[in-house]
């Protein structure tokens, strides 16, 4: 990282101390006068004590079941406050802080999570309200496994006035260079550059070859203050320019962009290295050297007798974990052969939903290419990625997906068993590996949960698309799917409501709770239709809420639990069996999204199709913006209109380094990238045996909740865009994902086609 960058990460997650400001929001705030307004819900019994607040908290419930909060507070949108307090009790408890607005639908502004220790802790948090609308704070209490008691005192909301340490971290954002996409920009497409500063005019800017001659030159627009990073912005716009070359840079000042460059083919090899990293993901399978490199050959995993016994011969969670999870109705007394599939990400587990939608993903890569990308497409090749199936005939994209379908069949109960036709709902270890931990070294024991009615959807939806994909391939494979598809859309039937749990307290595997399968089974129904054409899929999808409903939120348009886009998508550019109006209707809806998009990207100064209605960066936020590109895509595809197809080049600015950490996400495209995201194998940065994870390989990219000791630790009061750091073990930023990985697969191969 240049020395300008590993500076403004010193500057920027320095904890801030508490700040004095205007008077003070709260009445009463110190409990001195008897009048401070603070409520509590039943549970929680309040009384006021020596100058303080106390509440009695009943153990039990939700964290909504036990709430203390206070109301008709009045914030000024675009303006910083600061909440302080004073916490008292007799041992530690955690609980989320919110500020929202007093009614429904109690939007709301900022979250936090307060933490009680044995005696007196301070609270300080700054945020930024975003609406003017009465507000709340409230404070959830509820879920703890015995009673408990704390105190308040001194509760107060000023306005935040910038610190010392505040000004030294904007100081840093205006010392950054231009920002610019260092994977590249078209010749033909758009090509601007953020600039931060505070400069109120307009700044000048000139554009140099590789050789430092000024082959071009304006002014920069203002573009306001963006709370994401806390910095006012401007943007250079040089699209005028179409030249193609290498090692260009902006030049603002004193301040030199990293060098890009500008051509017509900016993503074609990102289509091939993006794909490529899902061979290394296999379970179950030799990855041999002589396809990806020697330093990424390795045995395969889980297939083996010891030391765990492997995925061949796995037996479902029993004892008292699983009957406390899943009750006593639910017996297993079979064995699975579940090997194969995809590592999820950075650990060896395996999931169902997780993996449905990143199949699907590269299936829909195929599918677009095939109807929309032209006979010529790579997509169709049988040579566009290292994989060893390479000249059988299939294309590569589709024998890479093969690999992730028959191991989602592979979790299908038998039949004969107790929820037959229903899909486990994920397979993993029954306790964390350490990192690193190459797959063939697994200690421990792997155990199949469960099923659900969201996996068994998720396979009901991949197994009719690959259906229609594969016939003209291998037909009987098709039949398979297809056979399998319709088995699991008939037992999600019988058993509609069966969830997966919110939080298995297990360790060795991730959760994947879901309890809102409408849109799985909407998904389900559309795949099911466009390939058989049957009005019985069809009669499933008008009954759907998701059928003439919104589906795609600028917060994310789809990801693994909320896939009703996805079927919106394939039925506006796939479903050739609907009525015309019908086809009508879905293909408006999927176009007034892309336009939505598109105004929300002119109002971004940094160009990304992305901005959660509180400003907080969600886990995976390089993903979500990856998917909303895709919607802007199907808007091209389904229209033709040039601004869309601009729209998605521009998008992906954000991702290749015209971000507020100056990196590009993705390893090995730009000149400062990505390299040390979260894996038990690409674990270079712990054990230098072993290597950095592979060109082509996608970060989750900025987390303001952060989860994991490294975030906590480094990133403290960090800006939404800002919260990121690449180390390897800060996984709740840097993690690598099966289903982040896929759209970045889409969205590539669709530009590399799309001209």
């Amino acid at each position: 990282m240049p020395k300008l960058a590993a500076g403004l990460v010193f500057a920027l997650f320095v904890s801030l101390p508490a700040q004095a400001g205007a008077a003070g929001m709260i009445a009463d705030g110190a409990f001195e006068a008897g009048r401070d307004g603070f409520w509590a819900t039943g549970g929680v019994s309040l009384s006021r004590e020596r100058g303080k607040l106390c509440a009695d908290v009943e153990a039990g419930g939700t964290t909504w079941d036990r709430l203390l909060g206070v109301n008709d507070l009045q914030f000024e949108p675009g303006t910083s406050y600061r909440l302080t307090m004073a916490l008292e009790a007799r041992d530690m408890h955690k609980f989320p802080v919110r500020i929202q607005r007093n009614a429904e639908p109690w939007t709301p502004q900022a979250t936090f999570n307060a933490e009680t220790k044995a005696g007196k802790a301070e609270f300080s948090a700054v945020f930024t309200a975003t609406e003017n609308e009465p507000a709340q704070i409230i404070f959830q209490l509820g879920g703890a496994k015995k009673p408990w008691r704390f105190c308040l005192d001194d509760v107060a909301i000023n306005e935040a006035k910038p610190d010392r340490i505040e000004v030294a971290a904007q100081q840093a954002m205006y010392a950054l260079p231009p920002l610019i996409n260092q994977a590249g920009y078209f010749l033909d497409g758009p090509k601007r550059a953020t600039i931060l500063s505070d400069a109120a005019d307009p700044l000048p800017f000139k554009l140099e070859d590789a050789a430092g001659v000024a082959v071009g030159e304006g002014m920069a627009a203002p573009a306001g203050f963006d709370p994401t990073v806390g910095a006012d912005t401007q943007i250079a716009d040089f699209s005028a320019f179409a030249t193609a070359g290498k090692g260009y840079r902006l030049i603002v000042g004193e301040r030199k962009s990293l060098p890009f460059s500008v051509g017509h083919d900016v993503y074609g090899k990102l289509r091939v290295d993006a794909l490529s990293w899902f061979y290394p993901q296999r379970s179950g399978i030799e990855i041999k050297g002589d396809i990806v490199g020697q330093a990424y050959a390795r045995p395969a995993g889980h297939v083996q007798e010891s030391p765990n016994q492997g995925d061949t011969k796995v037996t479902c969670l029993t004892g008292k974990v699983a009957a406390k999870l899943y009750g006593k109705d639910w017996t297993c007394n079979y064995t699975l052969d579940v090997s194969g599939g995809w590592y999820d990400a950075g650990d060896q587990g395996k999931y169902v939903v997780n993996g449905g939608i990143a199949v699907a993903q590269l299936l829909g890569t195929f599918e677009r290419g095939l109807v929309y990308g032209g006979a010529a497409s790579p997509v169709l090749s049988d040579s566009l990625s290292r994989i060893p199936e390479n000249g059988n005939g299939i294309p590569d994209i589709l024998d890479e997906a093969r690999w992730e379908l028959e191991f989602l069949m592979k979790m299908m109960v038998p039949d004969g068993q107790l929820l037959a036709g229903m899909v486990h709902h994920k397979v993993h270890d029954t306790k964390w590996t350490e990192v690193p931990m190459l797959p063939h070294l697994d200690p421990y024991l792997r155990a199949l949960h469960r099923p659900s009615t969201a996996a068994t959807l998720n396979l009901a939806a991949v197994a009719a698309q690959g259906a229609r994909l594969f016939a003209p391939y291998d037909r009987d494979f098709a039949q398979r799917l297809l056979a399998a598809g319709q088995k699991a859309w008939l037992s999600a039937a019988t058993n509609p409501v069966l969830f997966a749990p919110g939080s298995d307290g297990l360790q060795g595997g991730g959760d994947y709770g879901d309890n809102d399968i409408s849109d799985e089974a909407y998904w389900a129904a559309a795949e099911l239709y466009i390939t058989t054409g049957k009005t019985l899929y069809l009669a499933a999808l008008k009954s759907s809420p998701h059928w003439a409903g919104p589906v795609f939120s600028a917060a994310g348009a789809f990801d693994w639990r909320s896939v009703a886009g996805l079927g919106r998508l394939d039925l506006a550019l796939y479903g050739v069996n609907l009525a015309k109006d019908d086809k009508a209707m879905v293909m408006t809806s999927v176009v007034s999204a892309a336009r939505r998009f598109l105004a929300l990207q002119a109002k971004e100064p940094f160009g990304q199709i992305y901005r959660p209605a509180d400003n907080r960066y969600d886990w995976g936020s390089n993903q979500l913006i990856l998917q909303n590109l895709i919607v802007v895509s199907a808007g091209y595809d389904l229209t033709g209109e040039r601004p869309f197809l601009n729209g998605v080049r521009e998008g992906m600015d954000y991702i290749f380094g015209r971000n507020a950490m100056n990196m590009s996400y993705v390893t090995g495209y730009g000149s400062v990238f990505a390299h040390n995201q979260h894996s038990r194998w690409y674990a270079h940065q712990v054990d230098n045996t072993l290597p950095n994870p592979p060109a082509g390989t996608l970060a989750g990219g900025p987390n303001s909740t952060l989860v994991d000791d490294v975030a906590r630790a480094r990133l403290k009061g960090c800006r939404p865009q800002t919260c990121y750091i690449d180390d390897i073990m800060a996984w709740g930023t840097n993690e690598m994902t099966i289903n982040w990985n896929a759209p970045l697969v889409y969205v590539a191969s669709f530009l590399a086609d799309a001209r």
